[in-house]
């Protein structure tokens, strides 16, 4: 009893101390261990496989709407970042350089991507010459390097993994078209796999992303109450292009610049689904995208048959779902403090009696409720139950997002969201980055998105009280 109540004190409650519960969390669940640099992290096993899982289906969905993977050099010569000034000064400060090969000090600087916008501008402006060309969808999945001053694992470190998609179009029709599809690809992975509940909307002039005509985004509510943006789509235009030449020949005979397009997410959509689903009693997996389905914990294993019938099952179970066994010498309590801390979506329990009666014992991670299943029916069942709790994972989370969400029509009203109940706060807008700005000074607070979906909650601005005609959510975000 004491080896459990030991396993539980290590995670500390998220009422009293939400950052290191999720630090907590992260090391006990064995995702993460800390690499040798400050900032860096060890991605473990576990970890990892569920990051292939969310990896894969997004493929799977990238490939399926005509997209290519590649991949491109780790290396950006310092001359051909700045041949685009807006992009450069906009990760300028997050930049890693090398600045020797061996013992010889390099005679240009040389960028450790943090980011391949310029990789693949120089490729297409080399590649593209005719219509014929267009469109060109290129995806790489990669690591990317970002010197963060503050970071914590997933949610912000000096190395992390995620994808690129990069594309050039012959109209500006067709690269908005690339954008908006995008922008819905990351949301039915984040909706329908982490069972997470995203907002859609448009970020404004100040927030978008460097050298972009416009960014797309996906807002997330995490349960702290600050929003995290989980993937985001821009539009580049012509302004790419014209920085690097990359003409073509169109129809008619006459050069054209292509319009571009750039979107991608990052290994922060673990941090995402630990905050958003996670307890005091660890994590909470989604069974869409959870590395293990379901865990078979034998009860009195050392009993004859017990052992042989917990295999006999899970080879039974494999076909069906992603099913694993326990067969350590650990105490069963132990083994369940594992399986919750892990986040598992089932436990399937297993004894002499249970073998008597030709039954298991389910037990739910979503709300820890047992249930008594015929093993004759254990295959039907199963796999209806780990739907069922995804859907009641996501229902979970928009609840709560909703709960969480305030309308405010005055600075005096945000400040009180703020106090009793911090979340998303949706306010009318002049569209004055003045007012943003004060807003992000006042209360650390940024606007998140302009909505696709608006509500019109006033006429006038929440922050200056001049007309206003876009409801933009704002929070403290991470």
């Amino acid at each position: 009893m004491s080896k459990n109540k030991q396993f539980v004190e290590k995670v500390t409650a998220m009422e009293e101390d939400f950052p290191q519960w999720y630090t907590d969390v992260v090391k006990q669940a064995e995702l993460v261990d800390y690499g040798p640099v400050r900032g860096t992290m060890i991605i473990e096993p576990y970890g990892f496989a569920l990051w292939e899982n969310i990896r894969d289906e997004l493929d799977r969905q990238i490939k399926e709407t005509g997209h290519s993977n590649v991949s491109f050099p780790l290396f950006i010569p310092e001359s051909l970042l700045q041949k685009e000034k807006d992009h450069i000064e906009g990760f300028a400060p997050e930049v890693a350089w090398v600045t020797h090969g061996g013992e010889e000090e390099l005679g240009e600087r040389i960028c450790v991507r943090p980011t391949s916008e310029v990789l693949f501008c120089e490729y297409y402006s080399n590649k593209i010459h005719s219509y014929r060309d267009l469109p060109k969808l290129y995806n790489q999945w990669s690591n990317v390097v970002r010197w963060e001053k503050t970071t914590r694992p997933f949610l912000r470190s000096l190395e992390f993994l995620w994808q690129e998609g990069h594309t050039a179009h012959a109209t500006h029709e067709e690269a908005a078209e690339e954008t908006d599809k995008m922008l819905n690809v990351y949301a039915d992975v984040v909706e329908n796999y982490l069972a997470i509940p995203v907002i859609k909307g448009r970020k404004t002039e100040s927030e978008k992303f460097a050298g972009a005509n416009y960014t797309l985004t996906i807002e997330c509510l995490m349960h702290d109450g600050k929003a995290l943006q989980a993937g985001t789509s821009h539009l580049f235009g012509t302004g790419f292009a014209e920085a690097f030449d990359i003409q073509y020949l169109d129809k008619e005979g006459k050069q054209q610049y292509v319009h571009q397009t750039s979107w991608g997410i990052t290994t922060r959509l673990i941090g995402a689904l630990i905050m958003v689903h996670g307890d005091n009693r660890g994590l909470v997996i989604p069974p869409r995208i959870a590395p293990i389905q379901a865990m078979i914990v034998p009860i009195a294993q050392h009993k004859e048959g017990v052992l042989d019938k917990a295999y006999e099952l899970r080879d039974k179970l494999a076909q069906y779902v992603r099913v694993d066994i326990d067969s350590s010498d650990k105490m069963p309590g132990w083994k369940f403090n594992e399986c919750e801390m892990k986040g598992y979506p089932v436990r399937i329990e297993l004894g002499p009696r249970d073998i008597e009666k030709n039954q298991v014992v389910i037990v739910r991670r979503d709300t820890n409720e047992k249930e008594f299943v015929a093993i004759d029916e254990l295959e039907e069942q199963l796999p209806k139950i780990l739907e069922d709790i995804q859907q009641n994972l996501f229902d979970k989370a928009l609840a709560h997002r909703n709960t969480k969400t305030t309308a405010v029509k005055s600075f005096k009203e945000m400040e009180k969201a703020l106090e009793d109940n911090p979340g998303f706060m949706k306010a009318m807008w002049c569209g004055d980055e003045a007012c943003e700005e004060k807003v992000k000074e006042e209360y650390q607070v940024t606007s998140r998105c302009i909505p696709f979906e608006q509500e019109k909650i006033d006429d006038k601005c929440f922050c200056c009280g001049r007309d206003a005609d876009q409801m933009v959510y704002w929070a403290r975000a991470y």
